[in-house]
């Protein structure tokens, strides 16, 4: 396994943090804008979240539930740690390995300090969820569940058969849309917080998974074979 370089953490800083805290300045200005200018847009939101109330059923209860609990910080550390083992495993390269931790990590800490300085109210509807102590803006849940899936898309583009190739990333860019969804419909989010949080992921898995391929193009191989060899099952 190739050893820590003082060039991938500058590469880091470059690649994915400074962006990163470019992108968390945008999403913060347009919490306060949604509580500024923007109060009226965001005030006409609400009536999405009346009208999913108003709506809503014992059997789409059970099934948003078990797309909530997807976003879930439990449940995304989870996968995010035994995916990254099963690619440690099969290819020896941490740089491929960190980028879903790396993800996960960088839109974690985006929403948490956009959380604490919007500190947006939750949509006045009847909540199915416990309300965790964070605000509604950005929603947590489907920022953790955008990053940490679309980083597996992204990887899953490493894959050599091509059936398996797009049904992998069909389902992983699916499962974040499902959260949101179920976001919404349980009174958790507005549709804007949904937004951010999905910009918020996505943005930061595209970051980390760019980190990598810069430093797999810089010449940096595991054993004389890159990582996406390993990864790969077989030909198509």
């Amino acid at each position: 396994m190739d050893r820590f370089h003082r060039q991938d953490g500058g590469d880091l800083l470059a690649r994915a943090v400074a962006p990163g805290v470019a992108l968390g300045g945008c999403i913060i200005g347009g919490g306060f804008a949604l509580r500024g200018p923007l109060d009226e847009v965001a005030r006409s939101e609400e009536s999405i979240n009346k009208d999913l109330a108003a709506d809503r059923t014992g059997s789409w209860n059970t099934i948003t539930q078990v797309w909530s609990h997807v976003g879930n910080t439990e449940f995304v550390i989870g996968m995010c740690v035994l995916v990254v083992a099963i690619l440690l495993w099969r290819t020896r390269d941490w740089r491929l390995a960190a980028v879903p931790a790396l993800a996960i990590a960088m839109q974690g800490l985006i929403f948490l300090i956009a959380a604490k300085v919007v500190d947006r109210d939750r949509p006045p509807v009847e909540k199915l969820d416990p309300s965790p102590p964070t605000a509604s803006y950005p929603s947590g849940h489907v920022g953790a569940s955008t990053g940490l899936y679309v980083a597996f898309a992204l990887l899953a583009l490493m894959i050599r058969r091509s059936w398996l190739r797009t049904l992998t990333i069909i389902a992983c860019l699916t499962m974040p849309l499902l959260v949101a969804f179920a976001r919404v419909y349980r009174g958790m989010h507005h549709l804007s917080d949904i937004t951010a949080g999905l910009l918020n992921g996505a943005v930061c898995a595209l970051l980390a998974y760019a980190w990598y391929r810069h430093r797999a193009r810089s010449g940096r191989t595991i054993g004389g074979r890159s990582g996406s060899a390993i990864l790969s099952p077989g030909r198509a």
